[in-house]
């Protein structure tokens, strides 16, 4: 006699039965250690957060035009609205920042673009390492299509930060691509080269690099020809951080098993199909934490160029709390460079989170 089988009814989800005091008694006060180490952490939190908010919001000053006007015995705010247009632009021409604006609005633009399913992904990266470089920089110096010429001496503030994480990011990581594939490959000089590169850099603090492209290089130039402090800059920050990214990718590529080269040899793929289609992928969403802690380092390094002439946002905010008017506006001004730097760091790392869940295939060890 046949046997029907009938599919048994859908069950609703269990029900959640850890409540909020289960939820504190198992993950706060589940020891004696635990609660203390709990009450202690209110107890810092009670004498750090209220003198804070107190400070910053409730007796705050938010508008002025010295110093001498903050009498409220809280947080000089009216600094940072006075200097806003240089923390964010630096000396860029105030009736010429709507080219900055519109620059940083088309990256924002093209980089959404990428959550779109049917968008080529291929022609929008070209896109954005080619073409948006080259748009951008017409619309930063001027000079064509009746634009006025800003020289880069003028740039400064949020602005010359960002432009100085963004290319170093952009440009140091395929250069680092190259560099650990140049050390993990067979040809002795190209790897020879790229070990000495990359224990050279690595060895040398980053100031030291930055003095050397902006101060040192232009004495072993012939004379009269120059480089742009700026370039100059721009070429050491990327050559410092592809040597330390060059070290992250590596260590990528030697936890790749030695079967997935062999698969890619047994199909008959040439070196760099079988680096870009089978390796390279696998190594790079293996590293992904190490890249963006690579990325935020360097981005907060951009910092040193104060120290070559260059008034980045926290050079800026140097400069401007030396004003006579506004001696003592020093708290105020780190104070907003810190939570600047923060918020961006910040948001690299959870679009990184966001990668790594996105790019999961389920063989995390637990």
């Amino acid at each position: 006699m046949a046997i029907e089988f009938k599919p048994s009814p859908s069950l609703p989800p269990p029900v959640n039965s850890v409540g909020a005091v289960a939820w504190l008694r198992q993950n706060l006060l589940s020891s004696p250690l635990n609660v203390f180490l709990t009450f202690f952490s209110l107890y810092i939190i009670y004498l750090l957060v209220p003198p804070v908010i107190e400070w910053g919001l409730v007796n705050a000053t938010w508008s002025g035009s010295s110093k001498a006007e903050c009498t409220a015995g809280g947080a000089c705010w009216a600094f940072i609205g006075v200097y806003f247009e240089q923390f964010m632009y630096g000396l860029y021409p105030e009736e010429e920042t709507w080219r900055i604006n519109i620059a940083v609005i088309l990256l924002v633009v093209l980089v959404a673009t990428f959550a779109v399913k049917s968008v080529n992904k291929l022609y929008l990266s070209i896109a954005i390492m080619v073409v948006y470089p080259v748009v951008a920089y017409i619309l930063f110096a001027g000079g064509a299509f009746g634009l006025e010429i800003v020289e880069t001496s003028l740039w400064g503030g949020l602005f010359l930060t960002v432009l100085l994480g963004v290319v170093g990011i952009v440009a140091s990581f395929p250069l680092g691509v190259l560099l650990a594939l140049g050390r993990q490959s067979n040809m002795p000089i190209a790897k020879s080269v790229c070990i000495v590169f990359i224990e050279t850099i690595r060895a040398v603090p980053l100031i030291t690099i930055l003095f050397m492209a902006s101060v040192m290089i232009p004495l072993f130039l012939p004379e009269g020809m120059n480089f742009n402090k700026l370039l100059r800059v721009l070429i050491g920050i990327t050559l410092f951080s592809a040597a330390y990214m060059a070290e992250v990718i590596r260590g990528g590529l030697q936890a790749i098993p030695k079967g997935q080269y062999e698969a890619a040899d047994a199909m008959g793929l040439t070196y760099w199909q079988s680096m870009i289609l089978v390796i390279l992928p696998q190594a790079l969403k293996l590293v992904i934490p190490g890249i963006v802690n690579t990325f935020i380092g360097l981005f907060k390094d951009t910092t040193l160029v104060y120290i070559v002439g260059m008034f980045d946002l926290l050079g800026r905010i140097q400069a401007a709390s030396h004003d006579a008017s506004w001696l003592g506006t020093t708290i105020e001004g780190y104070a907003f460079a810190g939570f600047i730097y923060w918020a961006i760091c910040f948001g690299m790392s959870r679009y990184s989170m966001a990668i790594e869940r996105k790019l999961e295939t389920g063989h995390k060890r637990n």
